[in-house]
């Protein structure tokens, strides 16, 4: 709720609204998209393991995760030789939720995320 009154009061002004354009910027590839649902279902996963899950090869994921964690949208973890990746908070996960919420109303009709607890289990997104 605080955040919404700083948002009404000027803060969304000069600077934090490009930042925002930004952010949008790099949600828009439905390769990063898929890299963040991935790790909001598994909270932390290796290259090879996102690429798995999005089914892309680990130097393109690779490449996006690089655009990703630079963006501070998501960060690492080393274990040994081996990275392990996860979302540096919830808010690009809230974003990339509420873009596939807006995208069903596109379709017409009601939205999967409107139906009930079964329908969003079948989406993969969940509230």
């Amino acid at each position: 709720m605080n955040a919404d009154s700083r948002l009404s009061s000027g803060l969304a002004d000069g600077e934090f609204v490009e930042l925002a354009v930004e952010v949008f910027a790099m949600l828009a590839d439905a390769t990063r998209v898929r890299v963040i649902l991935a790790l909001r279902e598994a909270e932390e996963l290796s290259v090879n393991e996102l690429a798995d899950v999005v089914e892309k090869s680990p130097a393109s994921v690779s490449q996006h995760l690089a655009k990703l964690r630079l963006a501070r949208i998501v960060s690492t973890r080393q274990d040994g030789t081996r990275v392990f990746y996860r979302l540096e908070n919830e808010h690009a996960s809230q974003l990339v939720r509420d873009a596939i919420f807006q995208a069903e109303h596109s379709l017409g009709g009601v939205p999967r995320h409107h139906r009930g607890d079964e329908a969003k289990q079948e989406s993969g997104v969940t509230a």
